[in-house]
């Protein structure tokens, strides 16, 4: 716990047996086939050392970098981990509500953090000038989890300082149709870029994530790392999501999850008692519902998950994390929880904090 947060709590801890998963970000229907033939593929290297030369080569070729400018990773919680150990910030600060992994990895290592809270009534947007001046390590996500929050990459580019070392977490970013406000592969001094191939690829039991920064960053890290932290499967896994054919898939599902979103939050529309807060991008959104605990165990006795928001720095006990799916798990979902709502009218959420 970390001033009343429990900074530990995650999804997965939500879902149970038999219930519909909206709490997990993963994209559904995942792996695809094709992903699972080149991870069963690599299981007769299992007797070899994991050797990282062409996934390197893959992960940087997709985002155009140098290789030396890439660092895997035994997924994006590992590399929170490693900069937490690797930097030795005075004054690190992290940008909330955001995924709560990194500050706890800085937390752990012994740093005393501060954090910047973004306000609902502002659409959770960020205002470059609220990160203090002196401040040597910023960690932001982008888009955001769980406001769902997508912020433009100029306002995340006035973050960058000399002698600032510049965090974007795009676990989601491939997500969003085009990426249009990703810094993976800019040339900011000071800027460490995070990415997962687990929500878009399904592999989150598999663990697999990649950092990319300059070359000289890119040390730094690799020297807190332990040998072969990549396991074989895991390679496969990184080279297989870094082709042109993946990247064209991504893409789709990218627009795909556009599409259910909107379906969500128009069918969200139709019951009583809900407000949203800026413009979602991800595949979640963030509702603020009066009563949100209750509702979430009712929502579970009725056979779906959903993650709850208080484990959020700048969130509260009125918050809930609803993953995008497609729609007919959605129009299922909806009915089940306006069944749990008062219903006094049709079109009562609310979409307030737009900037």
């Amino acid at each position: 716990m970390a001033d009343g947060f429990d900074l530990e709590h995650h999804g997965d801890l939500e879902v149970g047996e038999g219930l519909v998963d909206l709490a997990v970000n993963v994209r559904a229907g995942t792996p695809p086939p094709w992903l699972l033939d080149a991870i069963t593929a690599s299981l007769t290297e299992l007797a070899g050392y994991p050797r990282q030369d062409a996934a390197l080569a893959a992960v940087a070729h997709r985002h155009g970098v140098a290789p030396d400018r890439v660092l895997l990773t035994a997924g994006a919680a590992e590399a929170f981990v490693l900069i937490a150990r690797a930097f030795r910030p005075r004054h690190p600060v992290v940008v909330h509500p955001q995924f709560t992994e990194p500050e706890a990895a800085l937390r752990s290592a012994g740093h005393l953090v501060d954090r910047v809270i973004l306000r609902p009534e502002n659409g959770f947007t960020l205002d470059p000038s609220a990160v203090p001046a002196d401040a040597d390590l910023v960690v932001i996500g982008n888009p955001t989890n769980p406001t769902s929050v997508l912020h433009r990459a100029d306002d995340l580019r006035e973050l960058a300082r000399p002698d600032r070392i510049l965090v974007v977490d795009e676990a989601f970013m491939d997500a969003v149709p085009g990426e249009p406000e990703s810094l993976a592969g800019a040339s900011i001094p000071g800027l460490v870029v995070v990415r997962s191939l687990t929500k878009t690829w399904g592999l989150a039991g598999l663990r697999v994530g990649y950092v990319i920064a300059g070359a000289g960053l890119i040390e730094q890290l690799a020297a807190v790392q332990p040998h072969w932290p990549v396991s074989t499967p895991a390679l496969a896994a990184a080279i297989a999501c870094s082709n042109e054919r993946a990247v064209a898939e991504a893409a789709q599902a990218a627009l795909d999850i556009e599409r259910h979103r909107v379906h969500l939050l128009d069918s969200l529309g139709t019951v009583n008692g809900l407000s949203t807060y800026g413009v979602a991008r991800a595949p979640f959104v963030l509702v603020h519902v009066p009563g949100a605990a209750e509702v979430r165990e009712s929502l579970r006795t009725q056979g779906f998950a959903v993650r709850r928001g208080d484990t959020f720095p700048g969130l509260g006990p009125d918050w809930l994390r609803i993953a995008v799916r497609p729609e007919d798990v959605t129009d299922g979902f909806v009915k089940v929880l306006a069944d749990l709502l008062p219903r006094n009218r049709v079109g009562a959420v609310t979409r307030e904090g737009f900037s």
